[in-house]
């Protein structure tokens, strides 16, 4: 009987004691817990140690107050009858001053979040050309932000941020942009490549032109020199020589001339082959048919 009695104590003494610490339940940093009794919600429990009536209070659930962000795909149509998908990022948390709301009032918040977004995004897109859509992704996301921002709060959410990653059009239509692109990109390079050439061609006419005019000039100056040179040597050879006549002074320099040619036409090793009159007659022949063309041009300018 003894016996009996003590391990009925035992286990009175041990269910007390599992009674008394099933009472005491913790709550991790940045989590709430919703403590019931009998159903019904009696209060919300903050971080740390917290205390319950045993068997007639009970834990209902726990709320993060962390940020979390839901991901979602919207795809749609454009005003120039593109579609286009939407990655799209809700961050939102929890209010703390509104666990109660976030609790009970919705049974899905993330379905909830997607029918807004999707409610939002359907009246904005549809009304925007493909290019304005790129344009305005953050437009979108505020749109987004502003429509969650009043309908989440009444179920006690606050939506931090929403993000619109990215505009994804369908695969053929980014190859046709991408060719546009490409085509438009080779139409600036070939205008380059042409305003470059012309550049060249101009500056090379504007070369030659200068050096044709340089080289004139040379020309003229060489022959201004030579008359100069033969000048004063019909002057110096009429000083020395008296009575002698301008054509006869004039038969000397070309007969001079004459042999100077013969001699650089010798002395250059890539000169062809001449054959050319070299007896006395033949050098006056050329002097008389010289002297006659220069009197001939003489008359006709007369």
């Amino acid at each position: 009987m003894e016996l009996m009695g003590l391990a009925l104590l035992a286990i009175v003494i041990f269910g007390a004691l599992t009674i008394v610490f099933s009472s005491f339940f913790t709550v991790r940093t940045a989590e709430v817990a919703v403590v019931v009794r009998f159903g019904k919600f009696l209060n919300i429990a903050q971080p740390g140690l917290n205390w319950k009536v045993p068997i007639i209070d009970s834990v209902a659930g726990r709320v993060s107050l962390r940020v979390d962000q839901i991901a979602l795909t919207m795809e749609t149509k454009t005003k120039d009858n593109v579609f286009v998908t939407i990655p799209i990022s809700v961050q939102t948390r929890v209010r703390p001053e509104a666990v109660f709301d976030a609790f009970y009032k919705l049974a899905n918040p993330a379905a909830q979040i997607q029918a807004y977004v999707e409610q939002v995004i359907l009246g904005h897109v549809p009304g925007m050309t493909l290019d304005e859509v790129f344009a305005t992704q953050s437009g979108i996301a505020a749109a987004v932000k502003k429509e969650l921002d009043a309908d989440m709060a009444t179920f006690g959410y606050e939506i931090v941020n929403v993000l619109v990653t990215d505009i994804v059009p369908d695969e053929k239509v980014k190859s046709a942009m991408n060719d546009i692109n490409a085509a438009q990109r080779e139409q600036v390079a070939a205008n380059a490549r042409g305003e470059a050439e012309k550049i060249l061609v101009v500056k090379k006419a504007e070369a030659e032109a200068e050096s044709k005019a340089l080289q004139g000039q040379g020309i003229a100056n060489q022959r201004k020199a030579i008359i100069e040179g033969l000048q004063a040597s019909i002057e110096s050879f009429q000083k020395v020589v008296g009575g002698a006549s301008t054509s006869e002074v004039m038969q000397l320099v070309l007969v001079t001339q004459y042999f100077d040619t013969l001699k650089s036409i010798g002395e250059n090793d890539k000169t062809n082959t001449l054959f050319l009159a070299h007896s006395p007659g033949a050098v006056k022949d050329i002097s008389d048919q010289i002297l006659e063309s220069v009197v001939a041009a003489d008359r006709a300018k007369s």
